[in-house]
């Protein structure tokens, strides 16, 4: 096993090369992705019961053979990698966590709130992190440590660049408002969900799969994402690295910063929160 050159990843986390870098390769997935979706994608059941397709696996084999390009010898910890193989019994202080395709329910419905997800993890905590929405070409990253967060929309690959599209603007939660709106997942009924949202003071909710919650929150549009059901760490932490990024918290049930190398790599309760 490489030994991983940790002071270039701490160099280019500083500098905001990682989050450019990682934004990119987030968007070459989701293009690799584009050609599955809304066709007769053949769906497998994994032994927790969720579904996976040809997609899923050749994204997670496109950024894996990327990463180990950029940042040669750090652990990654990959959602596919660790269904076929199991979750790797400790992680070491630098690692990236990956889902290739968070919301795979929703992408075979022929929905567009799936996501590509990416984050540097440090000392149990997200760092960097990219999510990136393929059916509208929309990518949101945190910047380097205290840069703040961006969006951009990117184009079809043109002409050899790595992105034809606009350039990066920056977002930020909004102040809450007298009636706040929460994002919930699907998996909840609506009574459960208006529940949650009055809990955490939102008078009106809005449903929605995978990560885009934390970015809808991060730009703005919304005030908070109560969950109450399990998630993966590869579900959220690049969505934190966002979110956090962009001014906004995630808490666990116990109101500290949600932190990641859990056993099993699962996340308990927690709310995600703008201003």
């Amino acid at each position: 096993m490489k030994t991983p050159d940790t002071d270039r990843l701490a160099q280019d986390l500083k500098s905001g090369a990682l989050a450019l870098a990682i934004a990119d390769i987030a968007e070459e997935a989701a293009r690799l992705i584009l050609p599955y979706w809304r066709v007769d994608t053949a769906v497998e059941t994994k032994a927790d019961d969720s579904p996976v397709t040809q997609a899923d696996r050749a994204a997670e084999a496109l950024i894996l053979k990327r990463l180990e390009t950029l940042y040669p010898g750090v652990q990654t910890v990959a959602e596919e990698a660790v269904a076929a193989d199991g979750a790797p019994t400790a992680v070491q202080d630098w690692f990236w966590l990956i889902d290739p395709l968070d919301g795979t329910r929703g992408f075979v419905r022929g929905g567009e709130a799936f996501t590509v997800n990416i984050a540097l993890m440090h000392a149990g905590y997200p760092v960097a992190g990219v999510v990136t929405a393929p059916a509208t070409a929309t990518t949101w990253r945190s910047d380097r440590p205290e840069g703040g967060a961006f969006r951009r929309q990117f184009g079809a690959l043109q002409a050899g660049e790595a992105h034809a599209g606009e350039d990066w603007r920056p977002i930020r939660v909004r102040d809450r408002p007298a009636e706040g709106l929460a994002l919930l997942s699907h998996s909840v009924t609506d009574e459960e969900a208006a529940r949650l949202a009055a809990r955490h003071g939102c008078a009106h909710w809005q449903g929605t799969d995978s990560s885009l919650k934390f970015c809808l929150i991060a730009e703005g549009r919304f005030d908070a994402y109560p969950r109450t059901g399990p998630t993966s760490e590869w579900d959220t932490a690049a969505g934190q690295a966002v979110l956090e990024a962009a001014g906004g918290r995630v808490l666990a049930d116990d109101g500290q910063r949600m932190a990641y190398g859990k056993p099993g790599f699962l996340n308990g309760a927690f709310v995600a929160m703008g201003g």
